[in-house]
Order: structure tokens, then sequence, then C-alpha cells
């Protein structure tokens, strides 16, 4: 059988390639059973100074799916806020890359990724992007967004199939934000484990990753 192709969506201050190469243990691990495809998202994170930064936390060009603070162009998970900038062209990009690089059987997304996966996810179910055909998801340090405007994508649990995985000490995402997103699932599956805000492929949770791919 031919491995299952699965669009990856990095981290805040994160990008494609920097975000491929944070995973190569999760690649390694899962090569026989899926082609992992990384995208890039379109806004660039600005330091405070406003001068975009050559290298920030050992990433080149970091990137960000939507800005918290619309002023500052800045995002923090933990931000309430009442408006967000950036999310309609972050969807645009992965319609973009559905067309271009598609069809994917899944989608995974690690920390602001990983919410943003989440309502992507909702789009689909409810048919505003014709183009979306996911056949599962995988969220690692998942979390609701705090923005008023985004509060619609919660309205109702998610019947797409969902791996959740998240560190119990995480210290960027706690875990208790990645479980009120399983809240937004009808039937999610969970995988945890002892470290913090990273993407786990040690072989302990092969087993997992493999069991719910192997669904597809």
């Amino acid at each position: 059988m031919a491995p299952l192709r699965v669009l990856c969506v990095h981290g805040y201050r994160q990008n494609g390639g920097s975000f491929r190469e944070k995973t190569g243990a999760l690649r390694k691990l899962l090569k026989k059973h899926a082609e992992l495809v990384y995208l890039s998202a379109p806004h660039c994170v600005q330091e405070a100074g406003g001068e975009a930064p050559e290298k920030e936390n050992g990433n080149v060009d970091p990137k960000g799916w939507w800005f918290s603070d619309v002023q500052a162009r800045s995002f923090s998970a933990l931000q309430q806020c009442e408006e967000s900038l950036g999310l309609d062209e972050s969807v645009k990009a992965v319609r973009e890359a559905v067309r271009i690089q598609g069809p994917f059987d899944g989608i995974l997304g690690f920390s602001q990724g990983a919410a943003f996966v989440a309502m992507l996810c909702f789009l689909q179910e409810q048919k505003l992007e014709p183009e979306f055909s996911f056949r599962f998801a995988i969220f690692v340090a998942g979390f609701r967004s705090a923005c008023e405007e985004h509060k619609r994508f919660y309205n109702s649990p998610l019947e797409i199939p969902s791996l959740h995985v998240f560190g119990l000490e995480d210290r960027v995402i706690p875990d208790s934000m990645s479980r009120e997103l399983l809240l937004s699932f009808q039937d999610p599956q969970v995988l945890t484990h002892p470290g913090g805000h990273f993407v786990p492929a040690a072989s302990a949770h092969r087993q997992t990753y493999q069991d719910f791919l192997n669904r597809f």
C-alpha cells in the first residue's frame, strides 16, 4: 500500500523547513506509513523593533498563521482578543497547497499550527472549503484559540477522526489547554508523553501513531 500523504502545519515562529528538521524522528518512525509534506505560513513574524529576525530560536524566516495582537503583529496562545489578523490568508495558503500538492489523506499540526488545523477541520465539515478532503487530523500541543472571533470554530464537536498528542510537562501549551481542545471532537484519541513542547517520536509512541494511521 502507498503511504498516506499528510500535510504538516508548523508552529508559531517556525516554517515548513524548520518544522521538517524538527520532525526528522517522526518521519523516520512513520516512513512506511506516511509521507509528510510541509507547508509554510504566509505571515512573517517581526521582532518587537519591527525588524525581521535573521534567526529566531534557531529558525531562519519565522512565520505565523495568525496574530492575536493586531497592532503588534504578534501572537500568544494565552492572549484574549476580540479579533485576529491574517487567518483568511492562511486558509488560502492551505487551499493552494491542497490544490497544487494534494490530495492529502490527513493533516498534522503543531502548537499554533494544531489550533489552526482544528479551524480547518471545522471549515471542512461545514463544507465551506470544497477543496479540503482530509480523512483524519493529528494535533500536537493543540489548543483552542482565545480570540473572540474564533469561538464559532468550537460550536459543535467535529466528526473527523483525530489523534491528540501532548506533553505533561509542556510549559508553552499546558496540557490543560490541549485537553480543552478534545471537547471539540466527537471521538478523540489521546497520546500523552512525559516531556515538553515538541513532537514526540520515540519507539514507545510508534504503536499509537501506527494504529491510528492504519485505520485509513
